[in-house]
């Protein structure tokens, strides 16, 4: 008779977690070194303020003890004390009390001015040694800070790599250390992403673009066909399009980290020169004053938010007598681009959705000829990547006005 094999049991599971490292019972923690550190302190502080009022008090004593009078053929005579002549035996006492006692407070009024000196005295080095103390304990915290700010400008190599005991500012430091790998990481496939993407992309788009143009060049084709190819052309020009956005903003997320000189004067007039044919068919007049404003920053990108902002403005204008001024200047220590224009009224409600991609006033973008719904969004990244904003507000009569700011 077969006997049913038993299965193998499952070993019994772990009752503690093993992602948690096994710490000593008794390590130097923040908490016991700061217990001992100030609680050394107040020892030290009470030794030698306990030392000084004995020192002091003894001294007091030492004077106090010793007789303001003497007694010099059979009268009484003192430097301190006034004594009566020829005083009887109650007057004699009398007075002899009152000095033992006048010299008993002087010496006690002493012995407080000097404990309130030294008092005094041991505050300031209390204070001195206290904040000598505090930076030393605290100078971990310093290097974190310091290096979370250079991870702030996309430095993801930099590492704390904090040195000393084992006390929870190492740990939070090693902690840190851990999410700059996984960030760097993350970072450097995001970026393999997009560098793939570019290529992938961009490669079958162009090859479309370049058989539908042979096509259309063919002056024997059927009208129907010329069309179609048309028609097609447009679609894979807005897929281009699209796939651009799409690269320059995941591109433009991150922060900048080689800069050059840029005028954003400069920039708005180039924006200007590729939208001016655009605004004259439209019968858009673009003006405004654009004085040197230099930033530090890529001069592709920054033209990229110039450039979306003014055409923003000239598709989505009024249809006739519509205008678009563009100025540029420096305020405070930033640089600010301004652009306004007429346009349909804004409600201030909607001024957010306008930043989110594939969105436009009021409606999802599902298509469209005025664009793909990807300027303000790159604008915003962009401005973001410079350390600057983007803000939207709408203008009295119809129309938006979008300020740049950025760091001089």
């Amino acid at each position: 008779m077969a006997t049913t094999p038993v299965p193998p049991q499952a070993p019994p599971k772990p009752t503690w977690d093993p992602r948690e490292p096994v710490r000593p019972w008794l390590r130097p923690t923040i908490r016991i070194r700061l217990t001992l550190l100030y609680g050394g302190m107040f020892l030290i502080a009470g030794i030698l303020l306990l030392s000084i009022i004995y020192l002091l008090a003894a001294q007091a004593l030492h004077i106090g003890s010793e007789l303001p009078f003497r007694i010099v053929e059979g009268r009484l005579q003192s430097e301190i004390c006034e004594f009566p002549y020829a005083p009887t035996a109650d007057e004699a006492n009398r007075a002899m009390n009152a000095c033992v006692n006048a010299q008993r407070q002087h010496a006690l009024d002493d012995l407080l001015r000097r404990s309130l000196f030294a008092l005094l005295g041991l505050s300031v080095i209390a204070f001195a040694f206290g904040y000598a103390m505090a930076g030393r304990v605290l100078s971990p915290l310093g290097k974190i800070t310091r290096t979370a700010r250079n991870v702030a400008g996309t430095d993801l190599s930099r590492r704390i790599e904090l040195d000393g005991p084992d006390d929870e500012l190492k740990e939070l430091a090693d902690t840190f250390d851990d999410m700059l790998d996984r960030l760097e990481r993350a970072f450097t496939a995001q970026q393999r992403f997009v560098a793939n993407a570019s290529h992938e992309l961009r490669t079958p788009l162009a090859i479309n673009r370049t058989l539908l143009e042979v096509h259309l060049s063919d002056p024997t084709a059927p009208v129907e066909l010329q069309q179609l190819g048309k028609t097609l052309l447009a679609t894979n020009e807005r897929s281009e399009q699209l796939v651009e956005g799409l690269l320059l903003l995941a591109r433009s997320d991150n922060e900048i980290v080689e800069r050059k000189p840029v005028d954003l004067a400069e920039v708005a007039s180039r924006a200007i020169d590729q939208v001016h044919g655009e605004a004259e068919a439209k019968g858009v007049e673009i003006r405004g004053e654009r004085a040197p404003a230099v930033v530090q920053g890529n001069g592709v990108l920054l033209e990229r938010i110039a450039l979306n902002l003014v055409q923003n403005a000239v598709r989505y204008n009024v249809p006739e007598e519509g205008w678009v001024e563009v100025t540029t200047e420096t305020q405070a220590g930033q640089a600010v681009l301004v652009v306004s224009n007429t346009g349909p009224v804004v409600p201030a409600y909607e001024i957010d959705n306008l930043f989110e991609p594939f969105r436009r006033l009021r409606q999802e973008r599902t298509g469209s000829d005025k664009g793909v719904g990807l300027g303000l969004s790159i604008a915003r990244s962009v401005a973001r990547a410079h350390g600057g904003r983007i803000i939207a507000e709408p203008r009295e009569g119809g129309g938006l006005v979008m300020r740049v700011t950025l760091p001089l």
